[in-house]
């Protein structure tokens, strides 16, 4: 198959500008960007998935470039339902120099500053040589305006899009991009672009767009509980992303290798294969994990996460740290603890339903605590038990497992 349809086989493709980009595309030769804003001090999985493409592309004989908008940053995007929060701009500054150390690392490619071409421009000269040249009624027509019209949008907000604009023609005129890339979000930013270098230059210039990651409730992928699973290792540890990968879902999971790793179609056709045959063995599961922790932080890195699961399982609590466990036992049931005898406090915290049910398991040796199985019956349980003074692992029969806080 062709790049362009690899690309499409693995739903990378939501719109592009223009037919003729598809042989553009398999020709190779284009330079184009990608962005983001200094938002916080790390990218986090979302980021992730989107700027994969960098490498595709360029395997494909393409010339990356990275933005971080740090001047987009201090302005904000009307991308959700409400505007974004603007942040203090020493804070943007040094997300800027976090993120940037982390994107060259991680993917290796140039990374540049909207700030740099666009801090020293005055008002005059924006509204002369770019303002001019979009119409508010078209503006007015994308769907993220139109969306945050309905709950109120600042002036700031309402001129990003044309911020991103000039971002496109700077980059066009002076590192020869003509193609931007971008999640389905970007759509209405980059086609503003695209407009404004027509107008200016005559230059044709093009636009593809990917569909967001998401699960099958249409959840953006990373996003756990409400939180980032951040590309950082230390707010985002090696094994708790192992955890999330590993527990993807299975009618998911094959979109996700297509979109996430660079296994070829051959190897995730195989994978599905069996996936579809055994999913108990989650094996497309474990492939997804160890593409892309190892591919982040390393192969080290996911043996160490494939041990610390195991270790988990097998009840080894002692040679674990706190943060390792709570990654382990973030789905398991929280439960409160009471100081008392352990019959009493496995019907206090919901463990077992009736005295008489918590002296059967305790008997039969079903019970354990931090991996030690426990058969007295009068055995005292006291806060002074939990690891690192904050959790009592409880684990009841094969594999049932409770993570009580006293």
């Amino acid at each position: 198959m062709t790049f362009y349809e690899e690309l499409e086989w693995r739903g990378l493709i939501n719109q592009i500008s223009s037919p003729d980009l598809i042989e553009k595309l398999n020709k190779g030769g284009l330079t184009f960007y990608i962005g983001t804003d200094p938002t916080a001090d790390s990218l986090h999985l979302g980021h992730y998935s989107s700027f994969l493409i960098t490498r595709r592309l360029q395997r494909a004989g393409h010339t990356p470039i990275l933005l971080v908008g740090l001047a987009t940053g201090l302005i904000g995007d009307p991308r959700g339902t409400v505007e974004r929060e603007l942040k203090q701009k020493e804070e943007v500054f040094r997300n800027f120099e976090a993120l940037k150390a982390q994107v060259e690392r991680i993917f290796g490619f140039e990374v540049v500053n909207n700030y740099d071409w666009i801090n020293g421009m005055n008002v005059i000269d924006f509204f002369r040589d770019y303002g001019k040249y979009i119409n508010v009624g078209y503006m007015l027509t994308k769907d993220h305006v139109r969306r945050q019209m309905e709950s109120g949008i600042s002036y700031a907000e309402f001129s990003y899009m044309l911020i991103q604009a000039i971002d496109f023609k700077h980059l066009h005129e002076t590192r020869g991009v003509d193609l931007q890339v971008a999640g389905s979000d970007q759509w209405g930013n980059i086609t503003t672009g695209i407009e404004l270098i027509r107008k200016t230059t005559g230059d044709e210039v093009y636009a593809l767009t990917m569909p967001l990651v998401t699960d099958s409730q249409g959840n953006k992928f990373g996003k756990s509980e409400g939180n980032a699973l951040w590309l950082d290792k230390n707010k985002t540890s090696p094994y708790e992303l192992y955890q999330f990968l590993i527990n993807a879902e299975d009618s998911q999971v094959i979109t996700y290798l297509k979109r996430l790793t660079f296994l070829t179609p051959d190897e995730i056709n195989a994978i599905e294969a069996e996936h579809l045959q055994h999913p108990e063995l989650r094996v497309a599961q474990k492939a997804l994990a160890r593409e892309i922790v190892s591919d982040l932080h390393g192969a080290d890195e996911f043996e160490k996460a494939v041990d610390i699961s195991q270790k988990l399982f097998a009840g080894d609590f002692k040679s674990l740290s706190l943060r390792d466990i709570k990654a382990g036992m973030r789905n398991v049931p929280h439960v409160k603890l009471t100081s008392g005898l352990l019959p009493d406090v496995l019907v206090f915290s919901g463990v077992c339903s009736s005295k008489r049910e918590a002296r059967e398991f305790i008997g039969n040796g079903a019970i354990s605590l931090n991996g030690e199985v426990v058969k007295d019956l009068g055995y005292n349980v006291t806060p002074d038990m939990a690891i690192e003074g904050s959790v009592l692992i409880i684990r009841r029969g094969k594999k049932k497992f409770y993570m009580g806080e006293f």
